[in-house]
Parts: structure tokens; sequence; C-alpha cells
């Protein structure tokens, strides 16, 4: 008898250690489950549907004073909460109310760290956080994504720089194929990655909330995991002297950050896809970002803008020289005024890139700010980011003098705290100066568009610029993009290319620049990527001779009340379909093989509709630049008959009558 009695002792004595070790949330739908476990280690693994879908995997954060948070296990305290909210987003590249439902796990440790897990319908999230006095040195943090099988993964690799070390990046690289295994430590991935099983959902990969740390790539080790890795603090910079300087690291420290020892640190998020179509229309990252810290954004214009940078103001048809000069930019001003556009930039050669004050002898910048007001429209302005941050205040004074509303600034080519802090520090900057702004050569948005609604867009991604010098750019890389870029947030792709041809008759060739698609994908674009500031970058001359085009193209807003994905494929095709005010536009890209789509239009409101379609042409598939534009009266019960050619698009207006 008391053997039995001290049987039944341990067995409870082992499910109370064993429930103490383990805590479990789940989705407010149920289909997705989280369990953390605190042994040696916290880890924490992923259900869909009670099927595993990510193994245990390991958490943690070591700092410069040996205080680690896997040290902190023992008796933790544990807080729940759920979250029904909605988020009203001012600035809306997919729509404006944005529902934030969630349950949260706190797991508070008594070593003043703390992890955070939150479980959404469509994904998961965790991120760290310390209570610790003063100022802290943060020498590495553990992010393993481990998974049950070896899963196909979709990346972007940093390719390594012949004079930098490998943090040094664009962020603008093809997607990859390969097998979990078949990474290694070798491979620097930059996120959004993606994990695609066959017989489960797609898992989506990034961060949110970037802050004053620096940005998460991933690395493998030829296991079926990937890990965080993250690029040391710059210990010493050096400035290069060329046509686009740059500050690099030329020494790294052994240690991540310097930072506020009381913090929230970024969140490690995983995108939880059962259909290819949840992707894209996706938003956990903004979800996750922190509220705008800019009280007052009534100062926000998004919209359609011309650039020049692309085909190097190569205009024709025109009684003046074309090139950076006044009479050029004027001519973009009354190119913009004619088919709505919003704006125009002035790209780089406006100035010395290496001092703002300088201005190009060609250029007569009041005559061009008089008449870009007498037009109603706005002036945009390149900048270096070297050379911005050396002359910040003055510039951003003589900008908002001239009355310049938008900036870009440009090379920054890393994503170290250092360069994570300098995104901030422009942004807190630009808001004191009601200037909008977008980054290029940056590392994604990461939620800093929700943080800052004035901070419009990024690049980060390989777009229309690639076709002056390769042939990067094809149909598969650019509906990838609808799936795996803009999960990380909008992006400035720049489209418009009216040079567009085959495979077979491409070349990369600089001022007449072409694209390996077809005109229709072109068009297309404004509407399938998110940006609130869209960049026309093909040649305005071209847009003036097809007005019914271009007009079309002028007419798609850059902001949504409303976003739905009616079909998609991961790198075959994408179908969307948004909504401003009473209009819907539906827009699909296609990859390099020819497909007929049967779209049903029963989302629709009841009521009739005047559809203006654009399609690719009879012969788009060997003359790229044909394209078809007619009108039709659509209802709710059509099905819209969507044919695409290789490299194709498509793209119809719906006006309810």
């Amino acid at each position: 008898m008391k053997k039995l009695l001290l049987l039944h002792f341990l067995s409870l004595l082992f499910t109370c250690v064993r429930a103490q070790a383990t805590r479990e949330i789940s989705s407010p739908d149920g289909t997705i489950r989280l369990v953390a476990y605190m042994n040696d280690q916290l880890r924490y693994s992923v259900y869909f549907k009670n099927r595993l879908i990510l193994s245990p995997s390991e958490i943690d954060m070591a700092l410069s004073d040996g205080k680690k948070l896997s040290n902190g296990l023992s008796r933790p305290q544990f807080a729940e909460r759920s979250v029904n909210e909605t988020i009203i987003s001012p600035v809306p590249e997919k729509r404006i109310r944005i529902p934030d439902r969630y349950k949260e796990l706190k797991i508070t440790l008594r070593n003043g760290f703390a992890v955070i897990f939150r479980v959404y319908d469509d994904g998961v999230a965790y991120r760290i956080a310390t209570l610790l006095p003063g100022d802290m040195t943060v020498r590495s943090e553990t992010a393993a994504f481990r998974f049950p099988a070896n899963h196909p993964v979709y990346f972007p690799e940093v390719a390594p720089p012949s004079n930098m070390d490998i943090y040094h990046t664009s962020f603008e690289e093809p997607y990859t194929i390969k097998p979990l295994e078949h990474i290694h430590s070798k491979n620097l991935l930059f996120s959004p990655v993606l994990v695609a099983p066959k017989d489960s959902p797609k898992i989506g990969i990034t961060e949110s909330d970037l802050e004053d740390y620096p940005g998460m790539f991933l690395s493998g080790n030829a296991e079926k995991a990937l890990f965080g890795h993250f690029a040391p603090y710059p210990a010493e910079e050096t400035e290069t002297k060329e046509l686009y300087s740059t500050r690099y690291v030329s020494k790294r420290a052994d240690f991540l950050a310097k930072t506020k020892g009381t913090r929230a640190f970024p969140w490690r998020v995983l995108i939880i896809a059962p259909e290819d179509k949840d992707l894209p229309g996706n938003d956990l990252v903004y979800r996750l970002a922190s509220p705008s810290r800019v009280a007052d954004i009534s100062w926000v214009r998004p919209g359609k803008a011309t650039d020049e940078w692309i085909i190097t103001s190569n205009i024709f048809n025109v009684p003046f020289k074309s090139g950076i000069n006044t009479a050029t930019y004027k001519y973009y001003i009354d190119f913009a005024k004619r088919f709505g556009f919003e704006r125009i930039m002035m790209d780089a050669g406006w100035s010395d890139n290496n001092d703002l004050f300088k201005i190009n002898p060609d250029i007569d910048m009041d005559e061009i700010m008089a008449y870009a007001k007498s037009k109603g429209v706005g002036v945009s302005m390149w900048t270096l980011a070297l050379t911005l941050d050396k002359q910040l205040e003055p510039a951003l004074e003589q900008f908002s003098k001239w009355g310049v509303d938008f900036i870009m600034t440009d090379f920054i080519n890393r994503d170290d705290q250092k360069a994570v802090q300098f995104f901030y520090k422009i942004a807190e900057a630009c808001a004191r100066h009601k200037i909008m702004l977008m980054f290029h050569g940056a590392f994604k948005p990461a939620g800093f568009n929700r943080t800052f609604p004035h901070a419009i867009a990024r690049e980060a991604v390989l777009g229309s610029e690639y076709n002056m010098w390769s042939a990067k750019a094809t149909p598969e890389h650019n509906v990838l993009l609808a799936f795996i870029r803009m999960l990380g947030g909008p992006l400035d792709y720049e489209p418009g290319m009216l040079n567009n041809a085959t495979p077979k008759g491409f070349h990369a060739m600089p001022e007449n620049v072409m694209s390996l698609t077809t005109r229709t994908q072109q068009l297309a674009m404004f509407l399938v990527y998110e940006s609130p500031i869209q960049f026309f970058a093909g040649n305005p001359s071209q847009g003036m001779n097809e007005p019914a085009f271009m007009e079309l193209l002028g007419s798609i807003p850059t902001v949504w009340d409303t976003t739905r994905i009616l079909d998609a494929r991961l790198g075959d095709y994408v179908v969307t379909a948004r909504k401003k005010g009473t209009e819907w536009y539906i827009g699909a890209l296609n990859d390099s093989t020819a497909r007929e789509l049967a779209i049903p239009l029963d989302f629709l409101p009841a009521g009739n509709y005047q559809a203006t379609i654009c399609e690719d042409g009879v012969n788009a598939d060997r003359y790229p630049a044909d394209y078809r534009l007619s009108e039709a009266l659509l209802t709710p019960g059509d099905n819209l008959k969507i044919r695409m050619a290789p490299g194709g698009g498509y793209l119809v207006r719906l006006r309810r009558q």
C-alpha cells in the first residue's frame, strides 16, 4: 500500500512539474496552437489543425555581462490575454479597417527577461523583452526555426560584396528555391523567406517592429532548420568616395547592440498560409508594429509620381535637348498633369550627390517649382543617404521652402543597429517638417510604415531598374514578389516600362529600357504591388502617344478601402481585387506560361458595372507590347475571363452604374 501511495505521489509530482514546464495557447479560431517548453532551454512548437508544422525551436538571448535568458527558466510567471480590436490604417496600402485578433502568452522570468507569444488566425509571433536597470549590451540572440520535414524554401540570398563584409547589401536579389537541408551557414538570407511544404500550410518568416537593433538575416546548417543571424555592431565606419558614396562598416564589434535595459525587442514572425492566396493579402507584420508616432498626418498625400532615372530622361518628340534640365522636368510636370499623377520625382543628378545645395547648373529650381505649382503638381527630390545625414536640417528646411512634400533617400545598404537608428532619425526629422519619405537601398519595412505613416514605402526589391543591366526581373520573379516580399510591407518596384520584349528578344539596354513582360503586366503591377506612392518609370513620350492606356493607368488609386485575393498559385499567377470608394480594380500577374482563368465576380455588391479592360493582345506572346482595351457591362453573376500571355497580365476597372 505504501509503495502504491509513493508511486501515486511521484506521478502527481511529475504531472505538476510537466505542467509547470509547458504552456500552450491557441488562435482565436482554434486552428493554430503554440506550445512553449521550459526545461534546459526555452523552446516552442507550432501546430496547424493538430499537425506539427514547426518543431521545438530555441529562443535565447545573451548579454555581454553574462546574463542569459535561458538561465532564468525556473519558476516563471505566466499571464494570458485575448485581444479583439480593429486597427484603422491612416495610409491603407491594403485596407482601412484591419481586424486585430489574437491570444497572448507572456512568460516572465526571474532574471529580468520575458518572452511574449501571440497566436493569430494567420500566424504566430514572439518577442523577447527585458526589465533591467540602465543600459545593456546584447552579445547574441538565438532564433531557431526547426521544421519536421525537408521542405522547399524560397529565399533571396546576400551576394557578398567585393570590397565590404557580407552584411552590406541593397536587399535586392532574385529568389532561389532549395530544400532546407541544402542551406548552409555560409548562405546569408534576408527576409521575408517562404518555407513551402507540399501538404501543409506555407510559412513566411520575417520580423516586425525593428527598432534600435540589427535586422534578422537567416542561415542554415544543412539541417531541417533556419537560424536568425544578425550583423554585429559597427565598431568603425568608413566613407567611400564615389558617385554614390556610402558609409560602410570597416570593423565590427563582438556584440549586436548597445541599448536600454528595459525594452521590447523585434517580433519574430511566422505567417501561416493554408492556401497560396492567403499570402499576398496578409498584413500580420503591420498589426505587430508599434502604433503611429505622428499625431497629425493630414499632410500625408499618397498618389502616383513619375521618375526619370531608369530611362535616363531619354524623352523624344520635343523641341529641346532632353536631360537633367529645366525643360525636361517641365515636360514631366505636363505629363503628370495630363494623366492625373500627383507629383514628379527629381531623381539623382538634380544636385551634386555629395552636396544638396550645389544645384545642377542646367536646372532653374525656382522656375520648376513655380511651374509645378501653377499646374497643381507636386515635386519630390532624391537624396543620397550619406549626404542627407550630414545636411539634414538645412536640407529639409530648403525642401519645405520649395514646397517639396516627399523625398527619397538612397544607398544605406545595411541593417545593423546604427543603420536602423538612421531610419528612425530621418523619419522623425521628416515628420517635424511634414515631408513624406521613401528609403531605397534599404531593408524591408518590418512595420515601420505603421509607426511612421509618412514613411510611405521601401525599395528592398529587385525591380524595374534591373532591366537596365540584367535579365533578372523575370515574370516568375515578379509573381513571387506578391507572395513573399509583400509580406514585409509595401515595396517600390517602379513599373510602367512601355518597351516590352520576349526572352528571345530581350537585352539589357540603358536609355531604351525594356521589360521581360507584356505591357499589360507592367500596368497590372500598379494594382498588385502595394505602395501608397507608385512610380511610373516608363518613357512619358511613349505614354503621350497612347493616351487611353495612360488614362487607365492614371486612374489606379494607390491606397485602398479593402483588398481581396481572388486566386493565386505560388510563383505561377496572382489575381488581386481592390476597392476604393465605389470602384473596384482587378489585376493579375502571370509567369512565363500562357493561361486562362475564370474568376467569379460574386464578391461584388449587387448592381451593374461598367468595365474598362486592358488585356494581353492576341500577338503578345511574340510582341509583348500588344494589348487590347475594351469596354463591357458586368454583374456579380458573371465570371471574369482572364487570358494572359507568357509574362502577361490583366487589369479591369469596374465602375458601378
